[in-house]
Order: structure tokens, then C-alpha cells, then sequence
């Protein structure tokens, strides 16, 4: 039919196009009268060329052809026609494009189109191809190149389908009639659009009555209610999927949902009975399981848990429940000791409730259930008890040996009371200071006891039955030792006092403070004096500051190191006790170059120098290598030179009766320390006599200090007169010299030169107004300098001028 449809088409198109051609034909216009329009053109002659419009020449229909053809021949697809084909065969049609020439054939002469393959419409649903007519004669294009569509038409030839399955859902358990619990999803591979292969209803299979499945959109609820999770749990439901709409003769497919109930509060606890019986002993301990007892619950997870408890006021004093997780036990346990004298049975009560409720099972009734558990408490041979968990005894350290300290009691907590044995465990401490009263547990003394040795003692006892010695109770006993005030007191020497160079009459040095190994209620109470009976120290003298301190103060001004480097103080101090002891402790102070603000500048031993230094002892035994080697070229190199120069006659000329002359130039200002024949002399003599020279003399310093500032220079004149005088005598009555005698010379100006003293000596006794602190920054070389200068107000500086001359 579609064939013969086509074809008297393209015969009344033939005609169409045969009428218009006469038409244009017969309807000639002349040239004269044509007017130029548009598609013309007017020729050189006056003439007018029309130029007509190419009209299309395909006749043709959209083409189909049926997919999954069976049979012998090809399928006819459809026929390419141009008006210009007049049938005699002149025209010769090809066909291009998807498919051409393999799956679609055209007839060059008629233009009939066949499919050889059978086409599948899911795999490709249309093809797009080229067709043109040409000339067989001139092989010249009688039509343009056009493009046409070849659609395949679908059938049904493809079944539903669930590309996931099988599937899993849940639901919860108990659930109402049309509770949604799951959607499945068919596919149809075949033609939506067209008829009804792929317009799907699903249906359910297996799952009745529990389950239903909506045929449109494949939700599956629950039909029926209250489905109980303890009764069933699991579910397979089959559903299928019919295309066609479902009718008769459409293709199927099916999958598979397990569906599980999930669980719901709606099963209360239940205790298998209602009476319980436990056996505890008397001899149990404390916060230690004694039995257990358990609910049973047919939920799962959460809603399973029981919590227990104890509701009788009875049982809950003696005993407390716990739950254990993993098993959902109630474990009992005892809260206070057992005592089968005194009670012999308990009654507990004890309830177990579901921990998680849901209010929409609380109609299925009370989620909770009780029991009743009789404990009988049985009888035990126990240990002796003693009156007290622990004891705390005193005595005082001065107690003599076998002095009583305490007792302590024990008893036969049974009924027959049996007798009780005291013992002391020796084994905690080695050293015995107590023994125990077997019968009685009166402790005493063996020892002596010391209280700054241990204030406390901490002892065992250990009580057993006479009837039954393997019962043991233990019990400790602390001793404390009471303070006797039986040690004196004591300085405290954790610092070494310092005692400044530049110190001044009535400066604290130090303060200082005592110690006591004896134990004050009180506090410690400490008075300090100097010790009565000596001499008075022209030094130092210490002042009781009544706070339990005491300071030393200098009593004279300046120090030397050189002089005098350590000085000792003795000190008594008196405690506060009952009765009062005393102790003498010396101190030793040593004396230190300081800056004015009191920092001492460098004080340590000479025996701390090599330490200080960070020697090792190998570079130490290296440095002195080198020094033995240096002396013996030296000692070397001296013998050398004698032997060359010893002379053939030796004279015997006293040497001694010589007068020795040295020529030794001052070192300047810097120079403090001239030449001292001293050193000739017996090391061992001289050292007892050794002076500093740069000092100024401690007489001539007291008078210009009384005379003041502006003493007149015969004054001072006198004074260094009575120092050579003194020089004089010292050089006379000194014992250590050699049996000769030394020249001293001491260069005295006078009082008559005519052009006067250019010394400091006769200067106006004025005070400076120059500021002398900068001294103190020049070094150590100035420092003796700076200490004579920046005197205090009182002192002259006259004495100044005497002093500094003097030493140079």
C-alpha cells in the first residue's frame, strides 16, 4: 500500500511539472512589451534573457524500513525519482552516505532503494544518506546532491530489566500498612516513543501478603501489619516487570529484594522466675562480685540493655548491682563487711528496666520486671579484729630504755572468742627500738631514741588465735619522737663573709643567722654575743638584732690583704629552750678588694687558681715539662758562662765589708714597690717584718686627721721626720738582717731652699674641687690611688699629699 501510495505520487508530480512547462511555453509576451524584471537580462539586440529559478527535481517520501526483518529477499526500503527521468533510462541514480552500497542497495536505473541486513533499531535507530541523478549520456548532474533519512521502526523485541539487582532493603518491624520500603526501577531497551513496547507494570510474584508493589511505579509497601521481628526476619519478595502495558504477549523480566525487619522496643525484660537463692560467705570482701542474675529481652542492640537495681532499702545498704555490657548480667556486690554473728539472711529486691523506651510501644505494658534474691551469709573462722585501723603513739627522745610507749587491743570477732596473741614485724625494719607485750600489746622501748635522727617510727603489729595461728590481722602504729632541747645552736656558715679593703668604722659587714637541730613550738628563738672573758677585738664587734640575726661591724677603717687577709670571730649563741644551751662558733672573714659600690673585684684562694683555670691535669703536666726543661738551659747555660769567666786567683777579700751599689731606676708613678733590701736578707725573718711601702703611715695619718685639713707645712714637715726617725729604729733592732751593715738611704728636701718646695707638702691644705670618682675606672694599677683620694670628708688633703709622697 505504502509502495502504491508513492508511486501515484510521483505521477502527479511528473504531470504538475509537464503543465508548467506548456503553460510557460504557450504564454509568449514580445520583447517590445516586456518590461525588465527581475531573473532578466537585456541583450546588446534589444532583447530580454530570462533567467528561471532551478526547481527541485527529487520526488520522495521519508523512508522507514522494519527492524529485525526475517526472510530470503532484501526488504524494499522505497524509490528515488527526478522529474527529469522520462523512463527511457537516461538518468542513472546513486546512492552515498551510512550504509551505502552494504546495508542499502539503490537501482541505478529505477531508483528502487533495498535493505540486505537486518537492521536492529537499539543498536542504531536511523541512517542518513546522499542521493544524486546524472545523465547516463553526458554523465553532467541532472539534480544537486541531496540528503534524505532512513528510520528504522522499532517492534518489540527487548524485555524489561533490572540492571542492579538483586536488592536489599529493611524495614522496621511492627510498621503500619503502606509503609514505603523500597522502589525498583525496569529498563526497556525498545521505543518509548513509539506503541507500547517499552511502557512497563510491575507486579509482585512472591512477598504476599506481606508486601505490595504499585504497577506504575514499582514502590513496595508493606500489606500487613504488625509483622514481628521475633517471629520472622527475613523476607525475599520477587517482583516482575511486564512491557506491552501488560498485555497478553508482552516481555517480562524479575529481580529479587530480601528484605529484613529491623528491631523496636516492644519486648519488655523478663526474669526466668522470681526467686532467687545466693550463698555468700561471712569472709567476702568489700566492693568483690558475689554473684549475679540476669533478665532476659528478645530486642536486640540498644533496646535490649536492662539496667538493674536494688529497690528495698535493706538489700540496698549490704549490697549494689552493676550491669555488664557484653553479657547483660546484673552483678551483685558487696558495699560493707559480713557479719554472720550479727545477721544471718538478706532479702534483695531487684528490678530490671529496658535503659531506651519508644513511646509508640508503650501500650505492650511496663518495660520492666522484679525478682527476688534470699543471700545467706555463712559462717568463717575469721582473724581478730582490733579496736582501731591504725595508731598514733608519742614518747620523748630523752625516755629511758623499757619506757612504755602505748598498747594496742584486738578480739575474736566469733562466737567463742578465742584468745589473742600480739607480735611486732621485724621484718619492714631492721633496727629493733620496740618490742610488744605478747599477751597484753603493751609496746616499749629498746633502744634510744633520737629525734634528729628520726622523728618517727613506723611499726607492724600483727595479732593471730591462740586456737587458730594462721589467722593473721595487721595493724600499723606510728611512733612519734618528741623534742628534748639537747643540741646548742649553731652559726650558720652557708656564705663566707666578705670584709672589704675600703671598709669604714661602724659598716655591717654581714649578717648572720644560727641554726638549731632541736624542734621549737614556738619558733626558734636565738641571742647573739661576742664571747665574754677575751680580749675586746680592735676589729670587728657584733651588734643582737633581736630577730634572730646578728650583724658584724667593723670597728676600725681599712683593711689589707696584704697585711692580713683572714681574720677569725668568735660568737656565742643561746637558744630558747628549757633550759636554755649555748654554742660558740668561729667564723673566719676574709679580706677583699672592693669596688665603691661594695662588688668585690676578684678574692679567691691561690690554691684555687689552677682549678678556676679549667686545667686539665694533662696540660698541667705539660706546662711544668716545659718549665723543668726551660730552667734546666737556664742552669745550663749559667754554668757555661762561670766556666769561661772564673777567674786563676781567687780573692780572699771579705766580700762583706763591700759596699754594695745599686742603681735602680723608679718605675714612675706607677711604681708602688721600690727596691727593698729586705730581700737580701732571711727569707723567714723577712717575711714576719715585711711592710708595704706604699702606704702612708698610721701616725702621720691620725695627727693630720686631728689637726685637719689645713695644717701648716712645718707640721707636716715634723711628721716626716718622726717616720724616717721610726724607719731608723725599726732597720736598728731588726735581728733578721745580715751581720754587716746595708746603707739606707732616705731623701729628705729640708726646709731652707730659697726657691721653695715644688712638693704637695707646703700646697694650701684647701679641699679639691675635682672630681676623683673617675679613678675607679682606670683599673686595678690606680686603684690604691682612687681609695686615698676619694677619702671621706674629714681627712685632709695635707695627709693626703704626706701619704702619696711617703709610699713613692
Amino acid at each position: 500500500m505504502r509502495k502504491s501510495t508513492t508511486s501515484c505520487l510521483c505521477h502527479i508530480l511528473v504531470c504538475l511539472c509537464f503543465i508548467q512547462r506548456c503553460y510557460g511555453a504557450s504564454h509568449h509576451i514580445p520583447a517590445d512589451k516586456v518590461t525588465i524584471a527581475k531573473n532578466q537580462t537585456k541583450l546588446a539586440n534589444g532583447e530580454t534573457e530570462v533567467h528561471h529559478r532551478p526547481k527541485r527535481g527529487w520526488i520522495w517520501n521519508q523512508f522507514f524500513v522494519l527492524e529485525e526483518h526475517i526472510g530470503p529477499d532484501t526488504q524494499y526500503v522505497g524509490k528515488l525519482h527526478s522529474n527529469s527521468d522520462k523512463g527511457d533510462g537516461s538518468v542513472r541514480y546513486i546512492l552515498s552516505g551510512e550504509g551505502a552500497g552494504s546495508i542499502f542497495i539503490i537501482n541505478e536505473v529505477t531508483g528502487d532503494i533495498h535493505a540486505t541486513e537486518s537492521l536492529d533499531r537499539e543498536r542504531k535507530a536511523h541512517y542518513v544518506l546522499h542521493a544524486q541523478a546524472f545523465d547516463r549520456n553526458t554523465e553532467k548532474p541532472l539534480e544537486p546532491k541531496s540528503e534524505f533519512i532512513i528510520k528504522v521502526q522499532d517492534i518489540n523485541d527487548n524485555a524489561p530489566t533490572f540492571p542492579d539487582g538483586p536488592f536489599v532493603a529493611a524495614v522496621p518491624e511492627m510498621s503500619g500498612v503502606g509503609t514505603s520500603v523500597y522502589q525498583v526501577t525496569a529498563t526497556d531497551a525498545d521505543d518509548p516513543t513509539y506503541g507500547n513496547s517499552a511502557r512497563v507494570v510491575y507486579s509482585i510474584l512472591q512477598g504476599q501478603p506481606y508486601f505490595s508493589v504499585d504497577p506504575k511505579t514499582g514502590v513496595i509497601r508493606t500489606a500487613l501489619a504488625n509483622m514481628d521481628r521475633e517471629a520472622r526476619e527475613h523476607y525475599a519478595v520477587v517482583i516482575q516487570a511486564k512491557d506491552m502495558a501488560g498485555s497478553v504477549g508482552g516481555l517480562s523480566g524479575s529481580t529479587t529484594i530480601n528484605i529484613t525487619l529491623t528491631d523496636v522496643n516492644d519486648n519488655p525484660p523478663k526474669f526466668p522466675q522470681k526467686n532467687y537463692q545466693l550463698y555468700v560467705p561471712e569472709s567476702a570482701q568489700v566492693g568483690k562480685p558475689v554473684g549475679k542474675i540476669k533478665a532476659n529481652d528478645e530486642d536486640l542492640g540498644v533496646n535490649a540493655e536492662i539496667k538493674y537495681s536494688i529497690i528495698n532499702s535493706e538489700g540496698a545498704a549490704m549490697f549494689s548491682i552493676n550491669t555488664d555490657r557484653e553479657t547483660r548480667e546484673g552483678i551483685i556486690s558487696l558495699k560493707k563487711p559480713l557479719n554472720y554473728e550479727r545477721k544471718k539472711t538478706y532479702t534483695l529486691q531487684i528490678e530490671g528496666v529496658n535503659s531506651h523506651l519508644e513511646p509508640l510501644f508503650s501500650y505492650l505494658g511496663p518495660f520492666k520486671d522484679t525478682a527476688t534474691l534470699k543471700i545467706t551469709v555463712g559462717d568463717v573462722d575469721e582473724p581478730p579484729v582490733f579496736s582501731m585501723d591504725y595508731y598514733i603513739m608519742d614518747i620523748y627522745e630523752n625516755a629511758r630504755i623499757g619506757r612504755e610507749v602505748g598498747a594496742v587491743t584486738a578480739r575474736d570477732p566469733d562466737s567463742k572468742n578465742s584468745h589473742v596473741r600480739y607480735f611486732i614485724d621485724h621484718s619492714e625494719h631492721s633496727d629493733k627500738y620496740f618490742n610488744i607485750d605478747m599477751d597484753s600489746g603493751v609496746i616499749k622501748t629498746t633502744q634510744s631514741l633520737d629525734r634528729e635522727d628520726m622523728p618517727w617510727h613506723n611499726i607492724t603489729v600483727i595479732a593471730s588465735e591462740v586456737d587458730n595461728p594462721s589467722l593473721l590481722s595487721h595493724v600499723p602504729v606510728t611512733v612519734q619522737v618528741l623534742d628534748v632541747n639537747d643540741n646548742p645552736p649553731e652559726i650558720n656558715k652557708d656564705k663566707e663573709v666578705i670584709v672589704c679593703e675600703s671598709s669604714r668604722p661602724g659598716q655591717v659587714i654581714q649578717t648572720m643567722t644560727a641554726v638549731d637541730k632541736d624542734d621549737f613550738a614556738n619558733g626558734q628563738r636565738f641571742s647573739f654575743a661576742l664571747p665574754s672573758g677575751v680580749p675586746v677585738n680592735p676589729n670587728f664587734t657584733l651588734k643582737d638584732n633581736e630577730d634572730n640575726t646578728a650583724s658584724i661591724i667593723t670597728r676600725r677603717r681599712q683593711f689589707s690583704r696584704i697585711v692580713q687577709e683572714l681574720y677569725e670571730l668568735p660568737i656565742v649563741v643561746w637558744d630558747g629552750g628549757e633550759p636554755a644551751l649555748s654554742g660558740t662558733s668561729t667564723l673566719t672573714l676574709r679580706v677583699c678588694p672592693c669596688q665603691r659600690n661594695g662588688r668585690v673585684q676578684t678574692c679567691q684562694d691561690e690554691r684555687g687558681l689552677l682549678s678556676s683555670a679549667g686545667l686539665s691535669t694533662g696540660a698541667l703536666i705539660a706546662i711544668l715539662l716545659c718549665i723543668v726543661i726551660l730552667l734546666a738551659i737556664v742552669v745550663l747555660f749559667i754554668t757555661l758562662r762561670r766556666s769561661k769567666k772564673e777567674p786563676l786567683v781567687i780573692s780572699e777579700e771579705d766580700v762583706r765589708e763591700n759596699v754594695v751599689t745599686y742603681d735602680d731606676e723608679g718605675g714612675g708613678e706607677e711604681d708602688t714597690e721600690a727596691f727593698d733590701i729586705i730581700t737580701l736578707r732571711n727569707p723567714a725573718a723577712a717575711e714576719e717584718l715585711k711592710f708595704r711601702r706604699d702606704i702612708r703611715p698610721e701616725a702621720a695619718r691620725q695627727r693630720g686627721q686631728n689637726r685637719g685639713c689645713h695644717s701648716p707645712p712645718e707640721l707636716n714637715q715634723v711628721d716626716v721626720q718622726e717616720f724616717i726617725n721610726q724607719r731608723l729604729v725599726e732597720a736598728d733592732m731588726d735581728t733578721s738582717g745580715p751581720p754587716y751593715d746595708s746603707l739606707q738611704t732616705y731623701a729628705y728636701e729640708g726646709q731652707m731652699s730659697p726657691t721653695g718646695s715644688i712638693s704637695s707638702l707646703d700646697s694650701p691644705g684647701t679641699h679639691s674641687e675635682q672630681d676623683y670618682n673617675y679613678l675607679d675606672d682606670w683599673g686595678p694599677e690606680f686603684q690604691k690611688l682612687a681609695e686615698l683620694y676619694v677619702e671621706d670628708t674629714d681627712v685632709a688633703e695635707s695627709d693626703v699629699a704626706v701619704a702619696v709622697t711617703v709610699a713613692t
